[in-house]
Parts: structure tokens; sequence; C-alpha cells
């Protein structure tokens, strides 16, 4: 049965969804997490590191919800703060300086809009790492595997491919702030959904990504993904770098 809209948004946020940590865990070994952003603190909603896919080298990089209501309140329940966006501007520098592949894992409704945020530069943050994404002299591959809400899923999703699986979505805001904003009613939040174009059948459509990748739960499966990612990695290898930066450009001037 294919799903409306809204039903791949509720998809997108369940609970059931794989988490990055077990993401990460089934696709790469030898994890070393790297902690802080060596100017404010250490965000817990962003969680990156370097790995092993396949044998290959890779910087790896996500946006993390909680397992549980403790968890989710200090993750702000998938929302990054600055000190988040710097830390995956401090892990995209380190990537570039050792020549490693960089994967960023996205799952977020959007960046963290307090007032402390805003005051700490959350729009400046996220604009860096918009831009050390496009300038990035490496490989980047980018998957949404959940929500993929506003700039803030955007600033990790500067990759070279960018792909989605079945139960995400990728938006400008969300239904519900759709609806809020352009018809002062929130009930309607079925009806916005299908107005974002927010699936990834709408976005492939839309060339906004590369493709639509199967969900992810068991070994095996992690074990599927791992390979095409590693098989991406080395076709994009084989690329210039020049060659990349000015794909990877010219995909997000279409916008």
């Amino acid at each position: 049965m294919v799903k409306s809209a809204y039903q791949t948004v509720q998809a997108a946020r369940s609970q059931d969804k794989i988490t990055t940590e077990d993401l990460i865990g089934g696709l790469v070994t030898d994890f070393f997490e790297c902690h802080g952003d060596r100017v404010d603190g250490d965000d817990p909603t962003i969680i990156g590191g370097i790995g092993r896919l396949n044998g290959q080298p890779i910087t790896v990089i996500g946006t993390r919800k909680g397992r549980n209501l403790t968890e989710n309140v200090a993750r702000h329940f998938g929302s990054p703060m600055p000190q988040g966006y710097r830390k995956v501007q401090r892990l995209l520098q380190q990537a570039e300086k050792f020549g490693r592949p960089v994967l960023t894992l996205i799952n977020t409704p959007g960046a963290y809009p307090d007032v402390a945020s805003e005051f700490h530069g959350q729009g400046e943050a996220i604009a860096q790492c918009l831009y050390q994404g496009m300038q990035l002299k490496v490989p980047y591959i980018s998957l949404i595997f959940g929500e993929g809400g506003s700039g803030g899923a955007l600033a990790l999703a500067c990759g070279d491919r960018v792909y989605m699986t079945v139960d995400s979505i990728y938006s400008v805001l969300s239904p519900e702030g759709y609806a809020s904003i352009m018809w002062k009613d929130a009930s309607r939040v079925q009806e916005a959904a299908a107005a974002l174009a927010l699936t990834p059948q709408d976005l492939k459509r839309e060339k906004v990504i590369d493709d639509i990748l199967p969900e992810v739960h068991t070994a095996a499966e992690l074990s599927q993904l791992a390979d095409f990612l590693h098989q991406q990695f080395k076709i994009l290898g084989k690329l210039p770098i020049t060659t990349l930066i000015d794909q990877r450009q010219t995909r997000f001037d279409q916008y």
C-alpha cells in the first residue's frame, strides 16, 4: 500500500526507527567518538568520530534522538545546538586534513530554536557547516533516515550523494508549522504534508536526492547498506576533487 505524505511523516518520526548509535555500530568498525567543539562545549545531539567502513577509514557524523525521555530531553529531541554544529565543522576540517571521506546520518526535526542557541550563534554555526560542506575536499555522502527538518538537517546534507530511506522526510519546515503559518490552522497537517512535497518520492522526482534506500533493522540489512555506501565512496574517490566540488555546488544551486 502506498503511504500518504502524512503517513510517511508519522513513519519518519516513529520510535521504531533505528537509532543513530545502532546505525553507526552496524556500518562501521573501530568507531572512536570525538567530543566537543573546542569553543564552548559538547552537544550530545551530535555524535561524530572515526571508524572503518568495510576497512576504509571514514569520518561519521550524525544527529541523534534519545532512546528514552531522559536522553530525549538532554538531546533536545534530536535538535542540535550551536555547539553541535561547531563539532560538525571541527570533524569536517579533520576529515579533510587526513583525507577521510565523510558520511553524515540525519534524523532531526531541525536546529534547537531556544534563545540561548540564538545567543550563541545558531545561524552562523549552520551557515559555516554549509560553507565547509560545499568546499569539502573529500568525498561526502549524506543519508536522511528519519526526519530531515529545515536548515538543521541541510547543515549535514551537503553530500556529493544524498540518499533517503523509504520512511523519511526532508522539508523546509514541519507540516504543523506550515499549516499554522499558511492557514492559521494546525489541524490541516495532513494537507500541509502533501503540499510540502517532503516524501522521498517527491524529492527524487525533483532531483533533490539521488535515490531512495530500504529501511534497515537487521545485521544483514546493515551489511548491505555498508557495502552500498562503500561502493559509492569508491566511485566518488575516483573523481577529481574539483569535479566533486563543482557537482556538489551545482546541485545546491538548483535548489
